[in-house]
């Protein structure tokens, strides 16, 4: 086989699994009393078989026996489903389908349902330790051991869970470290490609996750700063963790999006839950920003003083008040910026003689 003959693109192709929903199975009822009704039919045969004698009689026995050993088996197809679950189910390893209205159901009995992270615990809603999907039943081995065997569901919730991952340390576009959580809200629409196409579909998720955090946040200082842009159109903005939160969420939520999409996942939202910066800069970055805010007020007050004293002075000139010359215009803006401007209470010194 001539490898160089073939398309670029022929080793990226993959099957894509498709959900294929069986509608055709909901007749659990009927089928559970038949079986019933089979297996106790095996009591009066055989006893009938037994007193009939050779021949037809022995007939009835072995097959009255053989139902009563295996009669139990048609019973492992009936499958009970509540609302927003799903069942997917493989034959021999081959996909069979997928059930997902809530009801009672039979099917082939040697149908196995699969769920590879049925086993698996995140920090997420559905998965917390006691809940209804999961049992547990004694044991008791050959050497008198009793031992306790958890009894996992493979049922796939259709429900809307929400992921909050540990909260994860990622350095700003500024270099500053940073402590950020981020709660998503998904859930499986596509049962099929959530078990055939990822290895487990709940890690695989969480892992994306902290990789779409990292993407976005490294994007993105803490706070406003000067020339840096965000979004990538070469012009600098005003973008930041703490004051773009809602689109800093949308487009975490993108990133995961379109990570998961081959996995039968949607991401209905994302938000952030914690921000903070590291407690190593912590300390530093607080008294940054009193001192910022401090340069502000500071800057507010001089300006406002100024403003007042440039009105005193043109009051003061045009009631013709006092005649102030230059040396006294001086001498009275220094005294008012020093009581507009300081700390502390004026004050007042009298002067009952010439300033000269």
């Amino acid at each position: 086989m001539n490898l160089a003959a073939l398309p670029p693109d022929f080793f990226k192709k993959e099957k894509v699994m498709k959900e294929k929903v069986l509608n055709k199975y909901s007749n659990g009822f009927l089928m559970m009393i038949i079986w019933i009704l089979l297996y106790l039919a095996a009591i009066p045969v055989l006893v009938y078989g037994g007193s009939k004698g050779e021949g037809l009689g022995i007939t009835l026995m072995i097959v009255a026996i053989f139902w009563l050993c295996v009669g139990w088996v048609p019973f492992l197809g009936l499958k009970v489903l509540g609302p927003q679950e799903a069942l997917v189910l493989t034959l021999f390893g081959k996909y069979v389908g997928t059930l997902k209205d809530a009801g009672f159901y039979w099917v082939n009995p040697f149908c196995v349902g699969v769920n590879p992270a049925a086993k698996t615990r995140l920090g997420q809603s559905g998965d917390v330790e006691g809940g209804k999907s999961k049992a547990a039943v004694m044991v008791s081995g050959f050497s008198g051991h009793t031992q306790q065997v958890e009894l996992v569901s493979k049922k796939i919730s259709l429900k809307i869970m929400t992921l909050s991952n540990a909260k994860q340390k990622v350095n700003d576009v500024l270099g500053n470290p940073v402590e950020i959580g981020v709660a998503v809200m998904w859930r499986v629409v596509d049962t099929a490609q959530a078990v055939f196409t990822v290895d487990n579909y709940k890690e695989y998720l969480s892992l994306q996750s902290d990789a779409a955090v990292r993407n976005i946040v490294k994007l993105y200082p803490y706070d406003i700063a000067q020339n840096v842009d965000t979004t990538g159109d070469g012009i600098a903005d005003d973008g930041s963790l703490r004051g773009s939160t809602e689109t800093v969420a949308k487009r975490i939520r993108e990133e995961i999006q379109s990570k998961v999409s081959e996995a039968g996942i949607e991401i209905l939202d994302a938000r952030i839950t914690d921000l903070a910066y590291a407690p190593e800069i912590a300390a530093s970055m607080l008294q940054r920003q009193q001192a910022s805010a401090l340069i502000d007020a500071r800057k507010m007050i001089v300006d406002g003083a100024v403003g007042m004293v440039e009105m005193a002075l043109e009051k003061l000139s045009e009631d013709g008040v006092v005649n102030l010359d230059e040396e006294r215009k001086a001498a009275m803006v220094s005294n008012l910026l020093v009581v507009l401007c300081g700390n502390h209470d004026a004050q007042p010194v009298v002067n009952s003689g010439s300033l000269y």
